[in-house]
């Protein structure tokens, strides 16, 4: 397992996912990423987390940043729970959770922590918090509060 820090160059994957194709990191260079990673469609939490972003959409379009969540569950999953909360954020698909292992965010049984990263325009994390329990989560205002602070720390 890796544990990327900040200023570390993002691992790179690519998934399936909810968009257009699948969603791969290199693809994003030149812009501002954050990947959401959470442990499962439908659960109690995490169905807060993503409805949220569907309410903050106005406020997730402003960041000016793609906004990815990941999950373990297979892409039929990520189009149920899609559908049937109306979310706006997509989906990605780490079925084996390898990215999920190169981001350091499996917990103890391979239990997917809720983690946010935020990878800049060049490919490096400027931010992480991963939750060491999944009960609460980053809404919209902390993701905006993040990018923010990851921007400012990112060299010019």
């Amino acid at each position: 397992m890796v544990n990327p820090a900040i200023g570390d160059e993002a691992p790179g994957f690519e998934l399936p996912w909810t968009g257009e194709g699948s969603f791969g990191l290199s693809e994003w260079r030149g812009s501002w990423v954050i990947l959401a990673f959470y442990p499962g469609d439908f659960t109690s939490v995490c169905t807060k987390q993503f409805c949220n972003y569907r309410d903050g959409r106005e406020q997730i379009d402003e960041l000016d940043a793609e906004v990815v969540g990941i999950s373990p569950q297979d892409l039929e999953s990520h189009d149920r729970f899609i559908a049937e909360h109306g979310l706006t954020v997509p989906l990605a698909a780490d079925v084996d959770k390898s990215v999920a292992s190169q981001y350091g965010v499996l917990g103890p049984g391979g239990f997917v922590r809720r983690a946010i990263f935020i990878v800049d325009p060049d490919g490096r994390i400027r931010f992480r918090k991963m939750a060491l329990v999944g009960l609460g989560y980053e809404d919209v205002a902390d993701l905006g509060e993040a990018l923010a602070e990851a921007r400012a720390s990112a060299p010019v």
